[in-house]
């Protein structure tokens, strides 16, 4: 409960420094040079954007309490909490793609260089996780578009081309495994260098003498308690992958949350900007009390509340 107090503090104040910052951005959600000031001055009455700046805060605050981001500038009529709700499904379902191939290859990769210390094979891991960290994830996802998807015509160039396919969701596989790929790259790094360790430690060299197999030392036993920074690293990037990625959404044309931003920058929609961040803040920080919690069910011996 004092953590989750500490969730409502945080994000209260995720929601204020928005709100100000976002009011000092150059320029309005006016600025079309058919509009007169008077024009101008009526668009702003109407949105509540003619009242001093204390008494706007209060007002959105209140409308955020109640569950209302307020009404987009560009979007006449259209409720931020309903623009978003109908743009997140395409982000969260190429974030969870991303998320469940990058840790899962990402553990392979990371189990394999670990097992197979100073060989080729964690020589190539090795080289495969500076890429995965190095290469812009707009790098990546221009190369996949234009060799798997213009060169080879293997999968859709852009999102929801189905490329004589009945499969549904084939075009969500480039934007996935472009968004997959820092992930993996992060994922294989931690796991391998907590896993040489774990597997150098005085109970594993128990495990081994009791006669256990080789794979129950290493699921039961070495990965387990390996997984701890693994899953610290995966939180923020769960965070991230699930709210969508600007870059990526863009080459690939995916009407999701990061798309729906950088659009609302470009025409200065206010209401939109925040209320994208106040989503995004608020599922981050939902991640890290989840991560906390994950950190108890794998280790036992941390304990959450109390205590030295």
């Amino acid at each position: 409960m004092k953590r989750i107090g500490y969730m409502f503090i945080t994000l209260f104040i995720v929601i204020s420094v928005v709100f100000f910052l976002v009011r000092l951005l150059p320029g309005t959600p006016f600025n079309e040079e058919k509009l007169n000031a008077e024009q101008i001055a009526q668009l702003q009455a109407q949105y509540g954007l003619d009242d001093p700046v204390p008494v706007q805060y209060v007002r959105y605050l209140t409308g955020v309490f109640q569950g209302k981001l307020g009404i987009s500038f560009k979007q006449a009529g259209q409720t931020v909490e309903g623009i978003i709700k109908l743009r997140i499904g395409p982000s969260a379902m190429l974030g969870a793609q991303a998320l469940v191939l990058g840790s899962v290859v990402g553990l392979i990769l990371g189990i394999v260089a670990a097992l197979n210390r100073n060989s080729i094979w964690d020589y190539l891991c090795t080289i495969l996780c500076v890429l995965g960290v190095s290469v812009p994830s707009f790098v990546v996802a221009a190369t996949l578009q234009l060799y798997l998807g213009a060169k080879f015509s293997l999968f859709p160039i852009t999102w929801g081309v189905p490329l004589g396919s009945d499969f549904r969701y084939i075009w969500t596989i480039l934007p996935s495994i472009a968004l997959s790929f820092f992930t993996i790259a992060n994922v294989a790094r931690f796991t391998r260098t907590e896993l040489v360790e774990v597997l150098n430690s005085e109970y594993i060299i128990t495990a081994k003498a009791k006669g256990l197999s080789k794979a129950t030392v290493i699921l039961k036993h070495a990965l387990r308690n390996a997984l701890i920074p693994v899953i610290t690293v995966l939180g923020p990037l769960a965070a991230g992958l699930l709210t969508g990625s600007l870059v990526v959404e863009k080459v690939f044309a995916v009407p999701g949350i990061g798309d729906l931003l950088v659009n609302a920058i470009n025409t200065n929609d206010l209401f939109i900007i925040s209320g994208v961040a106040i989503i995004y803040s608020a599922f981050y920080i939902t991640v890290i009390l989840i991560v906390d919690v994950l950190y108890g069910v794998i280790d036992p011996r941390i304990r959450l509340a109390g205590g030295n």
